[in-house]
Parts: structure tokens; C-alpha cells; sequence
């Protein structure tokens, strides 16, 4: 089933007693956990525990090490939220016990056996892009910095991207071609938040990843960096997941 975040964001409760649920939040490539800031502030203000994952994005390996070390720091049942890469590290991760549910933002969702790399060789379609990334060097990727503002985040102001394209994370080729060993989206509650303006992760792509998983599938007017352009209702997104739990 498709829903929509087009409207105003509700408010949403807070967790009734005996109901908590952590909330985890992990950041794709090219950036950091900061990027959470507006999502985290909203949740939290509504009673949420939330916790934000720093991943280096060297290796798939560390990202999924770094984010069970966060799960494991949380004091409820977790609700495991990926962006971008962080999809891939949040399948992989979602494996732990403790995790209830796991909720995609624009994200990638590999299964056994693929890579980001792998998942991002699909076709486009004719009027969509992908992410204009640079030639690596020594091992490690970043977006082309003059076009970045515009494919990361076209709807968010100009000062923050440009800031963005300066301070990029270089995400690291181990870190694109490994492959999925371990897949949370075939046993847990899976749901995906699908940004239809996307150019760095092609919108057609999104909804493939989603209905493979039969995840919950909801889209969003939006760019690809979601949760900097509409918090609320990445917010709201999240709170849905939770209910799930």
C-alpha cells in the first residue's frame, strides 16, 4: 500500500508506558550523523529516546559495527532508521535481536548477495539521475562538489549545501562493493519513505527496492536529503514505524 506525506504533519503521541521504543538513526555517505539534527529534536520533544549513529563509511563491515554498538546502548526495543547507504547498513544491522522494525529513507535496501554498487548499475529511467559522483581517488568517492547542492538537496537552502559539498565525507569503495550477508527486511517490519525528487537515488529504483520488500511504501515531494528538507513529516514517517514495533 502507497500513502503520502503531501499534507501538514500530525503531531503524534508520545509512547504510552510499557510501550517504549528506541529510536536508532543512521546517516547515508558523503555526510554525518548532524544531518538528523531537525528529526531528533522533533522526536525527542515527543517523549522518543532517540540515539544517531556516526558511521565513518569505510568499510560496510565498520558501519554495521558501529550502528550495533548504538542498538545495543538503547534502553527499549529499536526502531532502526537508514538514509541513503545507511539502508544498506540498516539491513545488515536490523538482524540484531533487538531490533523491532526497520524504516528506509530514500534508501538502499540490498538483498543476499548485493552491493550498493551492484543495486546502483540499474537503469534510470529517461527523465530521472543518479548521483554525480567524481572518479575515486586513493580508494574513496564524493559527489562533485559544484553539482552537489543541486542533486543532494535542491530543496534546502543554498548556505547549507554549499557547506555540505565542502564538508563531505569520502565514502569508501569497500564500503559500495560489499555484498549483503545478513537481510532485516525478510523478517522484520520493514517501511519505506520513497522521495520522488530524488536524483541521487533514482525514484523508480526506491520503488523497486520498496516492493521487493513489500515494505510499507510512502512517498514524498522531496529531494534526496528527506529528513533536512521535511523533518516533520520524516518525523511522522518514523512515528508510523514505531506504532509497527
Amino acid at each position: 500500500m502507497t500513502n503520502d506525506l503531501s499534507g501538514p504533519a500530525g503531531e503524534g503521541p508520545a509512547q504510552a508506558p510499557g510501550t517504549a521504543v528506541s529510536i536508532v538513526l543512521v546517516h547515508g555517505a558523503f555526510v554525518d550523523g548532524s544531518g538528523w539534527r531537525a528529526v531528533y529534536d522533533i522526536l525527542t520533544a515527543r517523549g522518543h529516546e532517540v540515539l544517531v549513529v556516526q558511521n565513518p563509511t569505510i568499510t560496510l563491515e565498520g558501519d554495521v559495527a558501529a550502528t550495533e554498538r548504538v542498538i545495543a546502548m538503547a534502553r527499549y526495543p529499536v526502531v532502526l532508521v537508514g538514509h541513503s547507504y545507511g539502508g544498506a547498513v540498516v539491513t545488515a544491522a536490523g538482524d540484531d535481536a533487538r531490533v523491532r522494525a526497520v524504516a528506509y529513507i530514500a534508501g538502499f535496501a540490498p538483498d543476499v548477495g548485493e552491493s550498493v554498487a551492484a543495486l546502483n548499475e540499474q537503469p534510470a529511467e529517461p527523465e530521472e539521475a543518479k548521483a554525480p559522483l567524481l572518479p575515486p581517488q586513493d580508494g574513496f568517492l564524493i559527489v562533485d562538489p559544484e553539482k552537489f547542492p543541486e542533486a543532494f538537496a535542491s530543496d534546502v537552502d543554498t548556505v547549507t549545501t554549499r557547506f555540505m559539498a565542502a564538508a563531505q565525507v569520502p565514502w569508501g569503495l569497500e564500503a559500495v562493493t560489499a555484498q549483503a550477508t545478513r537481510v532485516a527486511w525478510k523478517t522484520k517490519p520493514t517501511h519505506y519513505l520513497l522521495a520522488t525528487g530524488d536524483l541521487m537515488i533514482p525514484p523508480s529504483a526506491q520503488r523497486r527496492m520498496a516492493e521487493r520488500m513489500a515494505a510499507r511504501l510512502v512517498e514524498i515531494d522531496s529531494s534526496h536529503a528527506v529528513m533536512l528538507a521535511h523533518p516533520e513529516k520524516v518525523a511522522a514517517f518514523i512515528e508510523d514505524a514505531v506504532g509497527s514495533a
